[in-house]
Formats: structure tokens, C-alpha cells, sequence
């Protein structure tokens, strides 16, 4: 009962809470869409609303833990990622070609999910326990150690976005903790030659098709860009209001290939028009804005760390997502944060933003003890 209190309540980050639901709503008017589609039975909503539950009630209970807890377990969680990840590659099942799920019933989980989460609180944890020598080589490879063992085996899956999301979490914390620029030029030189080592030796064909298509998009309408391409119709037909829910001829005719997890934005936009795409697209913004202004205002090193880590997280996948569906950057088969279909990613992902509301509530009950002690 103490989690029900009304003083309790006031401790609430109440706007970043307000921002998450409105992009439930849409997600759940999407999917919504989405199944109406497929026939009577739902299909996806009610495990995504399941999800929901899950990871809500994750999110109030995290929120009301101190955030010296997720410093005490970052060494556990990133352990227990790792092991995930390694018995997902033998016992896992496979979805369009990638072992990244372990099924039970009719629900799923995929550890990469919580590999991201491993991974910032870890970050946090290493660059904390440096002190101020995180400037050095050293802990530049110490810390891509860190990254490179959950990095290999979510490639080996093969799973490129999600590598992708946990590379751009450490570069982007490298940045953000002043790493010395000769270093960051350097780690730029090794992943093009990394980039092209792969090209040759590990990328397969469908992902070699991605990048292709995004430099030539009219030369594979019909084969590997034919995804994209449906998707900026959907985009386009949606004109200022939309169709309306349930009347998007790209999405419910099927035109649409995997609407309701990569091009679910473009069911948005066609459904909704651009009245509904701008405020997703706002909604988002003032989301990443409220996570900076967490991070500006944590009085703990470690808080803030993870703060960066997690809105580098959300900025990522929006933008791969996004820039995908509208044929900006390659598909990488990354979520939209929160509106994507997707068990795995929405629990973690209000787990997520349990975190941030813990470390929102550290920062305003420090200053009200200034206030009061002056």
C-alpha cells in the first residue's frame, strides 16, 4: 500500500509518465488497425497489452527503488544478459531468420531486449568506478571489451540492429563522458574497416539488400525495396487527416510487409495523416527533452550516466526506425520505441523508464532538502 500513497504520488515524474501513455495510445490504436485486418481473432493486441501490464507494473516498482540499486546489480544484470544471449543462440527459436527468442506458450522473450539494459547500467557502473582516468585508453578498452561480448552474440543471431543500438550506446557515451577526440577518430577508422571486412566476410545477402536498396530505391522495387517503397506510399496517402483507423489501404490490404513492428509509423502517418505523425514525432521530442533535463539535473555521477545511456537508446531506435519507414536510412528491423508490437521491447522499455523516473525522484527530493536546508 505505501507505492499508493498520495505523498508518494507527488514524487511521480508525472510528464514523463504523460508522454509515455500518449505514445501508447497510439501504439495501441495502431495495432489496434493492424489486427482488424488480419480477421475477427486479435492477434497481436492482447499480447502487446499483456506486455503493457507487465512492464507497468515493472515501472511503478522501479521507480520507487533508489538508484544505488541499479549500481549494486550491474555486474548481475549484464552477467545474466550474457548468459541469455549465449543459451538464446542453442535453445532460442528463430523469427524471419534470427534465433533471438525463447518461447513459452504464446509468449516470447528476447534477451537482447535486456542486453541493452545491461549494458547502460554497466557503462554507468565501469565509468564510475574509473573515476576520472575514463579519459584513458584504458578504459576505452575496457569498456568495448564489455561491449563487444554482448555485441558478438546478438551478431551471431544475427540480429545488426540491435548490435547496432548497443554500439551507438557506448560511442555515444564515450562522446558524452569526454573521451579524448584522437580516440574517438580512431574507433570511427576501425568500424569502416570493420564495415568493410564484414561486407565481404559476415553480412549475409538480405542485409547486404538493405544498405542497396537505401542507395538505389528505384532499382528494386519489386524484391528488396519493395518494403520501403509501400511504406512511403502509406506515408503519402495519409495526406493531413489520414484514412482513419482501420481504412489504410497499404496497411490493411496487406501491401504493408511487417506493419505492425518496423513500419507501424507508416501506418500512423496513413491512418492518421500528418496531424497524427507530428505529434508522435513531438511527443517524441519532448520525451528525449525531459530525459535531458533528468540527466542535467542528477546530483549523482552514476544516475547521469545512465540517464545518457538510456535517452542514447531511445534516440536510436526512433531514428533507424523512423528514417527507415520513410527510406531516410537502411531497414534495420529496430522497434519504435513504445508503439511497436513487441512484448520483449515494451516491458524493457517501461523498465526503462522506471529507471528514469527513480533517478527523477532522487533529483527532486535533493532539491527540495536545499530548499529546506538551504
Amino acid at each position: 500500500m505505501k507505492l499508493l500513497q498520495v505523498k508518494n504520488l507527488f514524487k511521480l515524474d508525472w510528464v514523463l509518465l504523460l508522454l509515455v501513455s500518449v505514445l501508447l495510445m497510439f501504439s495501441f490504436a495502431a495495432i489496434y488497425s493492424i489486427d482488424l485486418s488480419r480477421g475477427e481473432k486479435l492477434i497481436y493486441f492482447p499480447t502487446q497489452f499483456l506486455a503493457f501490464l507487465i512492464g507497468f507494473v515493472s515501472l511503478i516498482i522501479i521507480s520507487r527503488l533508489h538508484i544505488s540499486f541499479f549500481e549494486s546489480i550491474s555486474k548481475p544484470v549484464y552477467i545474466v544478459s550474457i548468459l541469455l544471449l549465449v543459451l538464446v543462440l542453442f535453445f532460442g527459436d528463430s523469427i524471419r531468420g534470427t534465433t533471438g527468442w525463447f518461447r513459452f506458450g504464446g509468449l516470447s522473450f528476447q534477451p537482447a531486449e535486456l542486453a541493452k539494459f545491461g549494458l547502460i547500467i554497466m557503462l554507468g557502473y565501469l565509468i564510475v568506478k574509473q573515476g576520472r582516468r575514463f579519459d584513458k585508453l584504458q578504459f576505452v578498452v575496457l569498456s568495448g571489451i564489455f561491449l563487444l561480448i554482448p555485441v558478438i552474440l546478438i551478431l551471431l543471431q544475427p540480429d545488426l540492429g540491435s548490435a547496432l543500438v548497443l554500439g551507438g550506446i557506448w560511442f555515444g557515451t564515450l562522446i558524452f563522458i569526454g573521451v579524448k577526440k584522437r580516440y574517438i577518430l580512431f574507433l570511427i577508422f576501425l568500424v569502416l574497416c570493420s564495415f568493410l571486412l564484414s561486407w565481404n566476410y559476415v553480412f549475409e545477402d538480405y542485409q547486404k539488400d538493405r544498405l542497396t536498396v537505401f542507395l538505389y530505391p528505384d532499382e528494386k522495387l519489386l524484391g528488396a525495396g519493395y518494403n520501403v517503397h509501400q511504406s512511403i506510399i502509406a506515408i503519402g496517402a495519409g495526406n493531413f487527416f489520414g484514412r482513419g483507423l482501420g481504412f489504410g489501404s497499404q496497411s490493411q490490404l496487406h501491401f504493408l510487409p511487417e506493419a505492425q513492428t518496423d513500419f507501424i509509423f507508416a501506418v500512423i502517418a496513413e491512418e492518421l495523416g500528418f496531424v497524427g505523425a507530428f505529434i508522435v514525432l513531438l511527443v517524441y521530442v519532448l520525451f528525449l527533452i525531459r530525459i535531458v533535463f533528468i540527466a542535467k539535473n542528477c546530483q549523482d555521477d552514476y544516475a547521469s550516466y545512465v540517464s545518457v545511456g538510456i535517452g542514447l537508446l531511445f534516440f536510436i531506435q526512433l531514428i533507424f526506425n523512423i528514417g527507415g519507414a520513410t527510406g531516410l536510412l537502411p531497414i534495420t528491423g529496430l522497434t519504435l520505441p513504445f508503439i511497436s508490437y513487441g512484448g520483449s521491447s515494451l516491458v524493457v522499455n517501461l523498465l526503462l523508464v522506471g529507471v528514469l523516473m527513480s533517478i527523477s525522484r532522487s533529483n527532486w527530493e535533493h532539491q527540495k532538502e536545499n530548499v529546506l536546508y538551504g
